[in-house]
């Protein structure tokens, strides 16, 4: 595990990209993480750091091919911040964005919260706690050239690749949702591309949700009441370039936009 030094001079490292606006090709050698753990060490002190209160989670790599496609065995926890919130309809910029792509995904929020404990969570437990679902967006960039070989201990310290974050209005009548077969429509500029499903998250994103809980629970940190969840693309990111609109219809939870300069 690392000393509290060297987790201080990782997250001043990357807090100092994040700000800016940077990128390197890894972190220096002797403050690098080199466990998961350490990985949540530098998330959580970095957002010690920035300042801005904690909006929620986010979950990168919640299926087999995005897993693969950044070389980590499984899901990977990122902290939200309220900063980079940004309203349905928003125009999100992509200055400076290396990854360019827009994630479709279900948020969560919480009614109230859950602290840690030695026992896991269930999915009917974590889902008491739901207060409601939103249809969101993520833009996500990574402060690595190559994040796709980082692997997990930098990309969870770099908050698993969270940047911008658009949140679609909220749906309360969201516990019949069928989350594993419903399509979701998505639209490029006004044109139907590739459909999302809830099933490409982790088989269904109420499993991805508490997998969530149950990741932070066994590191001893709490999911607050009115924090969002934001629980991994339903379908393969949509590539985007600057003029560009993307929507995701989300039946009965919603409808979510943004567009891109």
């Amino acid at each position: 595990m690392m000393d509290e030094a060297k987790v201080a001079g990782a997250a001043e490292f990357l807090f100092r990209l994040w700000t800016g606006r940077g990128r390197c090709d890894a972190m220096p050698q002797e403050v690098m993480p080199a466990s998961r753990a350490d990985g949540y060490a530098v998330q959580r002190q970095m957002g010690v750091l920035q300042g801005h209160p904690q909006f929620g989670w986010k979950i990168a790599a919640t299926s087999v091919d995005g897993q693969r496609h950044i070389g980590v065995d499984g899901p990977l926890g990122g902290s939200l911040f309220a900063d980079r919130v940004l309203p349905d309809g928003a125009a999100v910029t992509l200055d400076k964005n290396l990854m360019r792509v827009a994630e479709i995904e279900f948020a969560f929020r919480f009614a109230r919260t859950l602290t840690p404990r030695a026992q896991p969570y269930t999915i009917d437990e974590v889902l008491d706690a739901v207060a409601c679902v939103h249809p969101s967006i993520e833009v996500p960039d990574s402060r690595y050239e190559d994040f796709v070989t980082a692997g997990a201990p930098q990309l969870i310290a770099d908050n698993a690749c969270a940047n911008l974050f658009v949140l679609g209005p909220r749906a309360d009548d969201w516990r019949g949702f069928d989350y594993v077969n419903e399509e979701i429509q998505v639209t490029l500029n006004g044109e139907a591309t590739g459909s999302g499903f809830g099933r490409n998250v982790l088989g269904d994103p109420r499993v991805g949700l508490t997998w969530l809980v149950n990741e932070l629970s066994a590191l001893g940190i709490g999911c607050e009441q009115d924090q969002v969840v934001t629980t991994g693309t339903c379908r393969v990111p949509v590539t985007v370039k600057p003029g560009d609109r993307v929507s995701a219809d989300f039946g009965v939870l919603g409808k979510v936009g943004c567009s891109f300069v």
